[in-house]
Parts: C-alpha cells; structure tokens; sequence
C-alpha cells in the first residue's frame, strides 16, 4: 500500500488535499505537512476544507493558505483537474462534507491515509492501519519512506501537532514505543520544542471561552451510577458566553476525569442538528456506540453528528448507553431524571422562546 502511494506522488503534478467537516489537530497538521512535502517535491498541492480550522491551530505552518470550501467554478476545476485527490483522516465521503459531490466525480485517483476503522470501498488507492495513533503517524511513514531528509521545521512542527492531539498528548492507549520514536525524530530533525506547541493548542484560551467552559461545567452530569457523565452546550450558551462551539475543544475531558466515570459525552448544538463527542478509558470502547448513531472514529474517542434536538438526541444517546458501557440491568437507571430534564432545558433554547424573541 505503501509503494503505491508512493507512486502516485512521483507521478503526478497537481493534488487537491482534504479531509473531514471540522477538522482537528490531526486532520490540519497532516494536510499542512503533505502539502509541504508535495511542493517540495515539486508538485502543486491546494489544501480544500469543507469547514475551517479550529482558531487554535491559526498559528501552524501553512494554515492560511489553506481554502474553504464555497462550490466556486475556480475549487471545483482544481478539483476536477487534480491528478489525484487525497483524502485525510477520515475514510467516509459524507464526512467529507461540502466537498463530496465535486470529490465523487474528480477524475483523478481518489487516495485515502487513514487510521481509522470500517473505510468506505470507492477510494483507488489506500494506506491505512486502524491501529496507528493518528493519520499523521501514517504520514511520517510516507514521508521517511520516500525522503526523511525533506522533513524541515514546518513539516515537523504540523506532524508533531497533529500526533499530540490525536493521543491526547500521548496518553492513549494506541501510543507505543514506535510512536515516541517518531517523536524523537521530528523534534531532532525539525529543531522543534514541545512546550511552546503545547501552550497554542491547549493553554490559550479567550475570555469568552472560559466563561463557555464555565457554564458546560455547570451542566455536568452522572447517571448509570457514576460510570457515564455527560456535558451540555447550548445555542444559548454559546450567545451568553460570546463564544463560539470552536473553542469546546476538550470540553468532554473534564467530564471524562471524574472518578468512576468510564464514558464522557459532550452534547453541542449548533444550528441544524447536535454534535456528540465521546469519550472513554480503558478497555470502555465507545466507537460501536458512535456509529450507532450515524457517526465513529476511534475506540476510546469517537463523534457523531445528529440532525435532530438537542433534548432528544441528549435522551436517545443516554438511554443507548447500556449496551456499549456493558451494564447489566441492576446497573441500569433511568438516563434523565425529572429533576435532570428540568434542569437540562433550562440551558437550551426552547423553540417556543425562540419563536418569541
């Protein structure tokens, strides 16, 4: 699989690089760094999103060149034209987003690097290894294995970025030995440190995103005896905080650290439906229960998106919690109490109220 990738980069001239709807670290650093990797060789590479970057990673190497997906003839014909389209971080074409139709029909070979589980079977070339501890592992793969000497600082500083948020600063249980070596790599060959990395994705916060953070904490709750806590964010929420659901990132760990608690879940509604982030430790795998819901991703931390209320879709992914955290019925306890729900819709936007302001 490899060497085939390989050949489709010596090979063509022109790429158009993408990945899923609201890309994280791992899905911007890897396009960054192949992008990099593509022009230096030579090549043309235009990186297309269907959604922009989360404002934490405005900072990385080559962020703003990188385009938002608007269906202009221009996107469109550099699609269409591409050699070779080259999928990252995400192996469904509905999470491709805006971009799906124009991808489908591009007559170039459709390319996946994926760490991913379950990938779609359209795409003509594939590099994946479900295993892996994020698409950028598989990218500094192909990198080393066609030149490790044209990995620089900014090739670096985007595939180290991309390897610490996707394993939640290597604290998963996909981090191995092999990864750290990867590591050591790129912080020899791209001079880079880690802290200063750190501080812009993780330790720079807005105001506003505080008082965001502030008002979710308050929502927290447990249910099925502690082993599930769950988080809510608002449209109201977002509008009293001055915030934005960009700035939730990591949000649901703080649910996830309370004691006992063996799944979190952060509920964000935006404007047409509801994102649910899960999260999970240990041998508590969360992607079958994602999936179950039109969604997926990894074992332990998994997404999925509902274009359904905030209430209900809080209430039918709780209530579908037993089965994937292996409770047995004497464990089992109604997901929302009248006191719960009361509480619960004090923080939404009720139709009726919105209706009348």
């Amino acid at each position: 699989m490899k060497k085939e990738v390989l050949d489709v980069f010596r090979q063509g001239s022109r790429f158009v690089i993408t990945s899923h709807v609201r890309p994280d670290g791992d899905a911007i650093g890897s396009e960054l760094a192949l992008a990099r990797f593509l022009r230096k060789l030579g090549k043309t590479a235009t990186v297309i999103n269907s959604d922009p970057l989360p404002y934490n990673l405005f900072w990385l190497p080559g962020a703003d060149e990188i385009v938002v997906y608007d269906g202009s003839i221009r996107q469109r014909e550099a699609i269409a034209d591409a050699d070779a389209v080259l999928i990252v971080d995400t192996n469904a074409l509905e999470r491709i987003g805006r971009l799906s139709g124009a991808i489908q029909n591009a007559r170039g070979a459709k390319v996946l690097i994926d760490h991913h589980t379950n990938p779609e079977r359209w795409f003509d070339v594939v590099y994946v290894r479900d295993t892996a501890s994020s698409t950028a592992e598989l990218m500094y793969e192909l990198i080393a294995a066609y030149d490790p000497e044209l990995l620089d600082t900014e090739m670096a500083t985007c595939l180290y970025t991309a390897m610490m948020t996707d394993t939640g600063s290597f604290r998963y249980s996909s981090v191995n030995p092999q990864v750290h070596r990867i590591v050591a790599d790129l912080l020899e060959r791209g001079d880079i440190e880690p802290a200063p990395i750190h501080i812009a994705v993780y330790d720079t916060r807005t105001l506003e995103g505080l008082r965001l953070l502030g008002l979710a904490l308050e929502s927290i709750t447990l249910c099925y005896g502690g082993q599930l806590g769950y988080m809510v964010v608002s449209q109201r929420m977002v509008r009293e905080s001055s915030s934005s659901l960009e700035e939730t990132e990591g949000f649901v760990n703080y649910a996830l650290s309370i004691e006992g608690v063996r799944a979190a879940l952060l509920f964000s509604e935006t404007e047409s439906g509801t994102k649910v982030s899960f999260r999970s430790k240990g041998d508590t795998y969360v992607n079958e229960w994602a999936r179950s819901f039109g969604g997926g991703g990894h074992r332990n931390a998994s997404g999925a998106y509902v274009r359904r209320p905030l209430e209900a879709v809080v209430d039918e992914v709780v209530a579908a919690a037993a089965r994937y955290l292996g409770l047995n019925e004497a464990e089992e306890e109604t997901p929302l109490s009248a006191e719960d729900q009361s509480y619960l819709s004090s923080l939404m936007d009720l139709k009726s109220q919105q209706s009348s302001s």
